[in-house]
């Protein structure tokens, strides 16, 4: 099985929106653990039950998580595919910026007196001494 790891841009906008608010990020870090009601999981926010469903509407809509019905309740359990999608983009993201900061680093370092060249505020130092 391929898992596709490539997110449009509509997903990767979708997967930071959900992941904006903490009420979100704790209601998938909670799915992560368990597969849980809804009802369960309003429980716990100081919000009403309509407040956390919009919470998991949105993260439902990222896909992160994946809901299903079990006779009366809703069941909401984490989707490992979308959250390994969404940790390889944040992957290439710190890939990325560990490189600018690196290019960052080596700039401000200076030029490498390896070469044989004296940096410039060595030389301005240097002075001759006449007779």
């Amino acid at each position: 099985m391929v898992v596709q790891t490539e997110l449009s841009e509509a997903e990767i906008d979708r997967v930071f929106h959900a992941l904006a608010t903490a009420t979100r990020r704790d209601i998938l870090r909670r799915t992560v653990e368990r597969e849980q009601s809804v009802s369960e999981l309003a429980r716990d926010y100081d919000m009403s039950f309509a407040a956390v469903q919009k919470h998991v509407a949105v993260l439902e809509e990222a896909r992160l998580i994946i809901k299903r019905a079990e006779g009366r309740e809703r069941l909401v359990r984490a989707n490992p595919e979308m959250i390994a999608r969404a940790r390889a983009l944040l992957a290439r993201y710190e890939e990325l910026w560990r490189a600018r900061v690196a290019a960052l680093d080596e700039l401000l370092a200076g030029p490498s007196t390896s070469s044989g060249t004296q940096p410039i505020s060595d030389r301005n130092n240097d002075t001759t001494q006449g007779d």
